[in-house]
Order: structure tokens, then sequence, then C-alpha cells
């Protein structure tokens, strides 16, 4: 159950309102600005999952403090405006989140008994002020083809330069089931105005298509006492499931969705708090050995595998690539390192890797590090924002990069055989070579050294793929 706060006092609001309006004046008496504040209509309205995808809807959006009870409506949609006449009202849970530039009261809802594949419309709001009616479509309830957009990192500059990446995908494929992030949505964990910027770049495509999100290390921040925690925003924001690990709620979790698990892990709580490893390992066993979907997909922040220089998250590696392996994962989907990366697990080595997992890095956002050609990495990009699209087809998987214009830079296909093992068939685009440039902002900065080491990774990056593909690094030739 969401957690809920109810507040009786009109009295406590109009405090905490007075109390915003004041602060938001500086010493001369020039205001400053909150750039998203909070209104009695509702914003920041987005979809998620807390049950099954086939029967339930969850809904979570956001208004000022004077609205104190909110309420969700929902009818099943028709092409004619009649629809509405059907409409079934539920009322909403909410609760107060206090932030660096305002107070706000997020309120969430659940539809429940709905038939599967089934389009309904729905609206959020008060007595007084609702929002338009948007429109999903319910899960099946059997295995049946479906799709959805995989987002590396966004964390930086998310209005002005990530906003073209989530665009430039929905457009690509507009009728996809669902949105996957795999953390760091934003860089600051409780920075109002980074959160409004996130939804400010997605925004109505929110409220139409469902969103499954794991958080990041920029998803936590510093507490009173120096811990790292979740941030304030992730609970209200989201309504996502309760099944996982005790004090991990809505951040460890799995989702069946027409034939194929969904499994949220969370990375940076091992790294905040040791103690929250062994929980993780425990619930994942189980719900991989007792898993009756076709394929299985894993979402983290912190990769198995880096592809970023200087980077290696061994605790994540230890605790979970096991369990991959032994119960067949196909597919982990993960962010961090600020560049691209796909290949294989490096236990198995390259005559065993249909037994394996598919790795995949990736980065949605401006912020870029440089590549480390790691032996792992079949597929590699750097500087360069990349959204994923992944189409689950029965006994197909097909896997497809996108950089932020909209052309395709990567692709690969599993084929499940009988044994529940993947026949791998990469579709990479021939033509189009990889981008692995330092940039020039970058360039500027590294010594002869770091110049030297750079380009010796490189080459041997280009002799383990030798014979596959044509590399170069621009600008980074020897003698330049």
């Amino acid at each position: 159950m969401k957690y809920t706060y109810l507040f009786f006092f009109s009295l406590g609001a109009a405090f905490i309102a007075a109390m915003f309006l004041y602060l938001s004046f500086t010493s001369d008496n020039t205001q400053t600005a909150d750039p998203y504040p909070p209104q009695p209509t509702p914003d920041r309205i987005i979809l998620s999952w807390s049950e099954d995808p086939a029967t339930t809807q969850s809904v979570t959006w956001r208004t000022d403090v004077s609205v104190k009870k909110a309420y969700a409506e929902i009818a099943v949609a028709d092409p004619s405006p009649d629809f509405q006449e059907q409409k079934q009202k539920i009322e909403a849970a909410t609760e107060l989140l206090v932030t660096n530039n305002n107070a706000a009261n997020f309120h969430s809802a659940t539809f429940t008994g709905l038939q599967p594949e089934t389009m309904y419309a729905y609206r959020v709001g008060s007595e007084e002020n609702w929002s338009e009616w948007f429109q999903f479509k319910t899960a099946s309830d059997e295995a049946k083809p479906f799709s959805f957009l995989y987002f590396g990192d966004a964390q930086n500059d998310i209005k002005s330069l990530w906003s073209r990446c989530i665009r430039q995908a929905y457009s690509t494929i507009p009728d996809v089931d669902f949105l996957l992030h795999a953390g760091d949505l934003i860089n600051r964990a409780n920075n109002d105005e980074e959160w409004g910027e996130w939804f400010y770049a997605g925004g109505w495509v929110y409220g139409m298509k469902p969103n499954i999100a794991t958080p990041g290390n920029h998803e936590y921040g510093r507490n009173e006492e120096g811990q790292r925690v979740l941030s304030r925003h992730w609970q209200p924001t989201f309504t996502l499931p309760l099944n996982g690990p005790q004090g991990l709620e809505e951040t460890v979790y799995y989702t069946d969705y027409q034939g194929t698990r969904l499994i949220s892990l969370n990375t940076q709580a091992m790294y905040a708090d040791s103690t929250t490893i062994q929980p993780q390992v425990a619930w994942l066993e189980g719900i991989l050995e007792n898993n009756p979907n076709r394929w299985t997909i894993v979402t983290h922040h912190h990769p198995i595998y880096s592809t970023a220089k200087g980077r290696d998250n061994e605790e994540v590696r230890e605790a979970f690539q096991p369990l991959y392996e032994k119960y067949g994962v196909d597919l982990i989907l993960q962010g961090h390192d600020h560049s691209y990366g796909r290949g294989y697990n490096l236990l198995f080595g390259a005559s065993r890797k249909d037994k394996g997992p598919i790795y995949v890095v990736s980065v949605s956002g401006p912020k870029m590090y440089n590549l480390n050609f790691e032996s792992w990495m079949e597929r590699a990009a750097s500087n360069t924002q990349l959204y994923q699209i992944i189409k689950v087809e029965n006994e197909r998987l097909v896997y497809e990069a996108f950089t932020a214009t909209g052309a395709l830079y990567d692709a690969f296909e599993l084929h499940k055989r009988k044994d529940g093992s993947n026949k791998f068939i990469d579709k990479a685009p021939k033509d189009v070579p990889e981008i692995i440039n330092i940039p020039e902002r970058l360039q500027v900065k590294m010594s002869e050294e770091e110049i030297q080491e750079y380009r010796q990774r490189f080459e041997e990056y280009k002799a383990r793929n030798k014979g596959r593909k044509t590399l170069q690094i621009e600008g980074l030739e020897e003698g330049e």
C-alpha cells in the first residue's frame, strides 16, 4: 500500500505555503522564482505499475498544498466523447513533500479490476481542477509480443538536451508499450527543479505510457547524519511494486509483462549500506528460480562490466552475475558509465557466449565519459546520446540502439531455443562506423600519456574485432 499522510489542518498547510512565499524573496526584495511551482491543477502525471499490468494501472501526480482531497476517474475509452458517462471515481492517497523550492501534495491511485488488452481513458484532479483525459492500454494476460524503450542516464541538462532524446525515441515508436529508466534520472537527488525538468522533457508521454524506473547513485542524497539515502522525491513520484525485500520497497521489485519478467535491483543501496546486498541476492534467486516466463530482463544502475576508464563494480558483479548465469537471464540493462557498450560476459568466453546474458551500458543524456575498450565489449560508442527499442516477440527478442538523431547504431537478436538458451545474431549496421573519438573538449584536458594510453586500448579493441569491422580514431592517429 502506498505510503499515505492525511492532513486535516488547513492552518498547517497555509503556514507551509507562507513559509515558502517568504523564502522565495531575497534580502533586496527581488523574487527568486521557482521554475516549476505546483498549482491546484495536476502536473507531473505519470503511469507506473504496482500490481498486475493486465488488470491494474497506477498513476501519480502533483498539486499544490491547497488540494487536500484528490481523485482519479476512469472509463473504457470510446471514439465518442460520451465515454465520460461511464466513468468511475476513486479517491487518491495523498502525501506532502517539502522540497528545496516548495511544498506540494503528491497523489497516487491504482485502478483495479480492469480488463486485459483494453484501452481506458482517465483523468486526475480534485472537484475544482482536473487534468485532461489521458489514455492507456492494459497488458494481455498471455505471452504476446510487446516493445519498450530503454534509457540510460538522463542526469544533466535534462530540459535542454535530454528532452530531444526521449522525444525522438517516442517519435520513432509511438505505439511502444512502456518506458524503462536505468537510473540517474536527475543529477541532485532532492533538487525539485531537476525533477521538474525531467517531467518537462517527457511531458504527456509519461501519462500515456507506464514507466519502470530503477534508482542510480544520483537518486541518493545525504541526510543530516551524512548517510546516503534515497531521494525524498522517489516514492511520492512513482507507484511501483512492493514485492521486493523489506526496506527496499519500490526500488527492488519485479513486474511480469506478457511472458517476460522485468526485474529492478538497487545497486546504489549496496554501496550506501552493505547490509542490503544479501537480502537482494536471496530475493533475486527466489524470483529467478520460480519464474514461469520465457524471457527475463534485469535493470540496475551500476554495470556488471564497465565501459568507462577507472570503473569496476566488483561488488555488483560478485553479488548478481552468478545468478544471471545460473538461471539464464537474457538481458541486463544498465547505466552509470556515460558511454555505450554491448557484449557478453567474460567468464565463459566466445565459445560459450550463447549461454550467457547480453550486457548493455548506455547513456541518453549529454554527460559523457571516455571509453575504456574493455574486452567484453563488441560494440561501443563515446560522446553519443542513445535510446534503445527492445521488442519481445514470443521466441525472439529484438534489440535496437538509436542515436538521439534517430539513426540506427547497434542491433542484435536473441532467438530462444527449446533448452532455454539463446542464439545470438549480430545485426549491427555494417555501414555505420563506431563513434569512438574523444571529443575535442576532452582532448584538450588530456596529457600526451593519457592520449597514448587511449590509443593503445583502442588498438587492442580493434585487434580483438579484426575482420568484423573497420575502425579508426579521427584526430588521434599517430603523429597528430
